[in-house]
């Protein structure tokens, strides 16, 4: 499962069985709080998820900026809630971007989420990284 973390909604993308293909979940209001962790608990579980996957907002010369920060403490909290399902930080850099520019059909935009979108753009180039390794 990939995330893609914003305080107020959070991006959700899961693989296929195969770890091929990412597809896009609605996304997760407010993460870091209460209701928003529990939804990801939730998540994890009914999916029978083995990794999480969280985009890593760098800026384009791979500097930490205050957004880095506050991903880095979500992922380090989710972890220890989390317990033996790994968690890992990934470079997420022109996902969102990569995101605004799915269209379909025609030129009209996916029903999916821009946040969720950009998660599965994320898994998927997590996916292909690690089917080389």
């Amino acid at each position: 499962m990939a995330l893609d973390y914003g305080s107020a909604r959070c991006g959700v993308a899961i693989s296929d069985p195969t770890g091929v293909l990412a597809r896009p979940l609605d996304p997760v209001l407010r993460p870091a709080g209460r209701d928003g962790r529990r939804r990801l608990l939730e998540l994890v579980a009914e999916l029978e998820v083995e990794r999480v996957v969280v985009g890593l907002p760098l800026s384009l010369s791979g500097e930490d900026s205050e957004q880095t920060r506050e991903v880095r403490r979500f992922t380090a909290g989710l972890a220890r809630v989390l317990g033996p399902i790994p968690v890992e930080l990934y470079d997420e850099r022109f996902t969102t971007v990569l995101a605004q520019r799915d269209v379909t059909d025609g030129g009209r935009v996916p029903r999916s989420s821009e946040d969720s979108r950009a998660a599965a753009h994320l898994l998927s180039g997590w996916l292909e990284r690690h089917a080389r390794d």
